[in-house]
């Protein structure tokens, strides 16, 4: 199984330093969001002759993909009869590879503002500045933070014994392991430490709080196997208290369905309990929102506000599809929306990837020749 920091995947032509600079960066387009359909944003508005800087809160491209299932398969991909969040990510990364696209990873947009002259003013988290002709929000339904395990005094722990991600698993390896959770992470990783491999643990002790697992069937059968195999350990129950000496983290209380209250030693805890979507600044941008969402047209897909343009699961309209699929449909429409901010003075005219050669020539592929 691999991890989002397994599934992180170079990015050609890419910036990711985003240290504060003197002048900000001028450009024609920002892209907030670097899941699929920020990136196939990208590749519409190069074939639009558009120059785009991506950025995202993530510290690698992929969005929910990389994030949430980088091996979980995907059936409804146009063309695709079956890929993963992975492959699906290398794909699009390969498809924008010609247009050069500039991407800030690790940082959030935590400012925007008009200006006068119809341009946006925006800053990031790490101090990076732009002044761009339009804005398109493709953050999915926000950034992703981790649903924290409610226990007094716990948070002092995290990074150093508490884990809501596992970023690196060979830290774990050899070690004295809670799980907590009941979805395919919990399982997935379970396992992954509970059998033999390069990162086997000490010993697993999963814990959730009924005999009920959200997780995939296969996952739930293994996992009792292992149980029944003396390989790893079930409690039913839930985390009320920690025990701790010297600073450090080395236990936790469970109490379980019987009100019998339980200490658990570990060296490390880990938690998955999901990951709960916040809108963050998006929110106090100024633009229409419905149910936390951004309303747009459907013809352009632009917001309330001229020259901001939202595609994919952020934003909504009368009859919005949260699919791929969609929001690939909408990237394509608002680059053409985007045109008139960026070429004012120019006519934009739909060409086709098979017959245009200045599409070949932006594209760096050569002009096919056919036979009478």
């Amino acid at each position: 199984m691999a991890t989002p920091e397994d599934a992180a995947l170079p990015v050609a032509a890419a910036s990711a330093a985003g240290a504060p600079q003197g002048d900000p960066v001028e450009t024609d387009a920002v892209i907030v969001g670097a899941g699929p359909v920020g990136l196939f944003q990208v590749f519409e508005l190069g074939l639009l002759e558009i120059k785009a800087h991506v950025i995202d809160s993530l510290g690698y491209p992929g969005g929910q993909c990389i994030e949430l299932y980088p091996d979980k398969p995907i059936y409804d991909i146009p063309a695709l009869a079956r890929c993963t969040g992975k492959e699906l990510t290398e794909r699009l990364l390969e498809q924008i590879e010609p247009f050069g696209a500039t991407f800030h990873l690790g940082q959030e947009v935590t400012g925007l503002n008009r200006r006068e002259d119809g341009r946006f003013d925006i800053e990031t988290s790490r101090g990076s500045r732009f002044v761009s002709k339009t804005v398109f929000i493709a953050a999915g339904v926000g950034a992703f933070q981790p649903r924290t395990l409610k226990v007094e005094g716990i948070e002092r722990h995290e990074g150093s014994q508490l884990f809501y991600r596992v970023r690196n698993p060979a830290q774990f390896a050899g070690k004295h392991l809670v799980i907590i959770g009941g979805g395919d992470s919990a399982l997935d990783w379970a396992l992954t430490f509970a059998q033999d491999g390069p990162h086997r643990a000490a010993s697993v002790i999963l814990i959730h709080r009924r005999d009920d697992f959200r997780a995939a069937p296969a996952s739930v059968s293994r996992m009792r196997a292992l149980c029944e195999a003396h390989e790893m350990q079930l409690i039913i129950g839930q985390a009320t208290g920690l025990q701790e000496q010297d600073g450090r983290l080395t236990g936790l209380k469970i109490t379980g369905s019987d009100g019998v209250t339980r200490l658990v030693p570990l060296d490390m805890l880990l938690v998955f309990f999901g990951l709960s979507p916040k809108l963050g600044p998006i929110a106090q941008w100024g633009l229409a929102l419905e149910r936390r969402q951004l309303v747009v047209d459907t013809e352009k897909f632009e917001t309330s506000v001229p020259g901001i343009f939202g595609v994919g699961d952020i934003n909504t309209y009368p009859g919005k599809k949260k699919l791929i699929l969609s929001g690939f449909h909408e990237a394509a429409l608002a680059a053409f929306g985007a045109a008139p901010y960026v070429f004012p003075d120019r006519r934009v005219q739909l060409q086709y990837t098979t017959t245009s050669p200045k599409l070949h020539k932006v594209l760096g592929v050569e002009t096919p020749v056919f036979d009478d």
